[in-house]
């Protein structure tokens, strides 16, 4: 294997270990197996999420016969296929990441759901970052193509998470505490993998599970978040025997400005790993290529590590995906650009037109992992291995 393979494995293996601290899975049934473990008597859960497959076999672990009913939304080809064997199963593959007809009729079918919750059952909420999109329904005179142009907008601009999730829950009878609301003051737990800032619950998926307005009997739990995932990474590390270190904050803003940032901490440190988590943006052009936050992060890094041979960096979406592909991000090194050239492609040109998964495509850069049954935003991670450790 060459150094550069191994050192690609490295990271791929240090990021698996973030992957897996939050998984869905693991992460629910560790919640409903403490205190005050899991609800009394028989449980309707409703899962919707990017992660909400994996957050159901979690609960169907936990509970067991106990569970009564399970209302499954997600992204499409993010089904967990032990979950299609009818067992008290109704599962809805929606629109994402812009809500579409799909999108509406989930969010009315969530609405029954709530409304024909019998009196001997308790609600499970299990909600990941993705809901905002699967399940919608909008306020009277608020159209789709409404919904969906502040999804495009938000998508193709700097907007950060929190205030686009905030505009789409102005939009809503569900988001923003309102569904909550409809409990009637019925008691119910919700348990939140986050992909926002601050974990709070009134962001994470629009506030499809934020506190009613005027209160309500719902306990809400954050089980996952990016923090989580990037001490896994850590500990990964120190297990290896590299010396590593995680940045004091979250990072947001710009892609091109977090990569020079990165690369430079990366560069004049002495730590062999550091580690990054957060969310990024990109102004996107009028007409787009292929790509997303990472690969744009990524590449733009790529620039400036080149000549520099102890350099590597990995940039990915926690979820498996990154914008409209389903590439999670890429793995880039100082000779990325190299062979991004010798391919004919820019790599400057290309992120103009944000077209960052082509040129790293032609680089074989791209990294893939699959729906990873989490979504706790994005994780980005340095390596500075010289020859003697390789």
């Amino acid at each position: 294997m060459s150094r550069a393979d191994a050192r690609r494995e490295l990271l791929n293996d240090l990021l698996h270990a973030g992957l897996a601290r939050v998984d869905g899975r693991r992460c629910v049934q560790e919640a409903l197996s403490r205190p005050p473990a899991r609800p009394e008597g028989r449980v309707w859960v409703a899962a919707i999420g990017k992660a909400a497959s994996a957050m159901a076999l979690g609960a169907r672990a936990a509970l067991g016969e106990a569970l009564e009913a399970l209302l499954l939304v997600t992204k499409p080809g993010h089904v967990a296929p032990e979950l299609r064997d009818g067992r008290a199963v109704e599962i809805h593959e929606s629109g994402h990441p812009v809500p579409d007809e799909r999108s509406v009729r989930a969010g009315q079918r969530l609405l029954e759901w709530l409304g024909s919750l019998p009196p001997h059952v308790t609600p499970l909420f299990l909600i990941s970052g993705g809901a905002s999109a699967l399940v919608e329904v909008p306020n009277a005179g608020v159209t789709l193509e409404e919904l969906a142009r502040v999804s495009r907008e938000g998508l193709a601009t700097e907007l950060g998470i929190s205030e686009l999730n905030s505009r789409r829950a102005r939009l809503s009878q569900i988001k923003g505490g309102r569904l909550a609301a409809r409990l009637g003051g019925r008691e119910g737990r919700a348990l939140l993998i986050s992909d926002v800032p601050d974990d709070d619950p009134m962001v994470i998926g629009s506030g499809i599970l934020a506190p009613a307005p005027g209160g309500d009997r719902i306990e809400r739990q954050v089980i996952a978040s990016v923090d989580m995932a990037v001490e896994a990474v850590l500990a990964a590390a120190a297990e290896r025997r590299l010396s590593a270190r995680r940045a004091a904050r979250r990072f947001t803003g710009d892609a091109g400005r977090l990569a020079v940032q990165f690369t430079h901490e990366l560069a004049l440190g002495q730590v062999q790993v550091r580690v990054w988590g957060g969310e990024s943006t990109v102004r996107l052009p009028a007409q787009p290529g292929r790509g997303g936050r990472n690969q744009h992060l990524a590449l733009s890094a790529a620039r400036l590590i080149a000549g520099y041979p102890d350099l590597m960096l990995l940039a990915a979406g926690t979820d498996g995906t990154d914008g409209g592909t389903d590439d999670a991000g890429a793995v880039v090194d100082a000779d990325t650009c190299g062979r991004i050239a010798l391919m004919g492609l820019d790599p400057d040109d290309c992120l103009r037109r944000a077209d960052s998964g082509a040129a790293l495509e032609a680089a074989g850069a791209l990294l893939r992992t699959g729906p990873t049954g989490t979504n706790v935003a994005d994780l980005v991670i340095g390596l500075k291995l010289s020859a003697d450790r390789r």
